[in-house]
């Protein structure tokens, strides 16, 4: 029988590390892992939810469950984005910024972000919750360098009153953002304490508006994107005519929902993020393939006389 090769040592872990993005004179704090010894295929750009920070993304509860560390290991930069008016930006706007112009923010911070580093075949937005908002609003900003976004959490049609959102002085109904405990492991309650923050008055003053802006920015959407509904989904309706409202609007770009099995709210959080984080991953490869395959584009010809 043939014998496998040595493979030698592991390759070293990628590390996570802090950053900070200018962006015409604001400082957005971010964590960053990227591949070790190789140029990254892409750089997945992850925005966190309403009264969280980018470290919903660096879950540490058990090995294996961070999207940054999982990303660098398959050949990605990951770079998990304190939104406007969180982390380091929370001091110089402590109302928050509306969402179409903290895109304009998040697309100068990502601008100088790539003049500085390797992007590979550009950026692929991943978010959570209220940060598929700012996701879908910065489409129309990154333009050409965008290729794909993965959204969780978030949908067009509410299954609470607007009242019972998070906001300035709440945090909303706690067990919404969980689901079943079960889902998570033990210590995800106790490193989570770290990752609330306050939601800025803007953002949540902002919330009543969405399924209208929602539609407006869809609209704009023109490359892939992919929803996902966490089985015990508690803030959105994802029933059939829920998510045929959500993706009607998407006229110039694909569009699909899929749903999380054994997973609330807080997906990055919980024992299924390992999986959803894998499916990520796979739908940014997707994207890049069918860039690759996509037939030719014919030149247009000189207009004649």
């Amino acid at each position: 029988m043939a014998q496998l090769p040595a493979t030698g040592r592991a390759a070293p872990a990628p590390r996570v590390r802090a950053t900070t993005l200018e962006a015409d004179g604001l400082s957005l704090s971010a964590l960053l892992a990227e591949p070790v010894g190789a140029a990254p295929r892409a750089v997945l750009v992850a925005l966190h939810g309403g009264g969280m920070r980018a470290g919903y993304f660096d879950n540490r509860a058990r090995p294996g469950l961070s999207l940054l560390t999982l990303g660098a290991q398959l050949g990605y930069t990951v770079l998990a984005v304190d939104r406007p008016g969180y982390g380091g930006s929370a001091v110089a706007l402590p109302r928050g910024l509306a969402v179409e112009e903290a895109a304009v923010v998040l697309g100068a911070a990502l601008a100088g972000f790539s003049a500085r580093h390797d992007t590979g075949a550009g950026v692929f937005l991943v978010a959570h919750s209220f940060g598929g908002k700012l996701a879908l609003a910065a489409a129309d900003v990154l333009r050409d360098a965008l290729i794909g976004m993965d959204v969780s959490g978030l949908g067009s049609r509410l299954a609470v009153a607007p009242h019972q959102l998070p906001g300035p002085g709440r945090q909303g109904e706690w067990r919404r953002h969980w689901g079943a405990l079960r889902l998570y492991p033990p210590d995800a309650f106790r490193l989570g304490r770290a990752l609330i923050a306050p939601v800025p008055e803007i953002e949540a003053a902002e919330s009543p508006r969405w399924p209208v802006l929602h539609r407006q920015l869809a609209a704009r959407v023109r490359v892939p994107v992919r929803f996902t509904f966490a089985e015990q989904e508690q803030w959105w309706r994802c029933d059939a005519a829920a998510v045929a409202d959500l993706t009607a609007p998407f006229t110039s770009a694909p569009v699909r929902v899929d749903h999380q099995p054994d997973a609330g709210h807080n997906i990055s959080l919980g024992w299924a993020a390992r999986t959803y984080h894998l499916r990520v991953c796979g739908f940014l490869e997707e994207c890049l393939l069918a860039r690759a395959a996509a037939p030719p584009r014919r030149p247009v010809e000189a207009a004649t006389v």
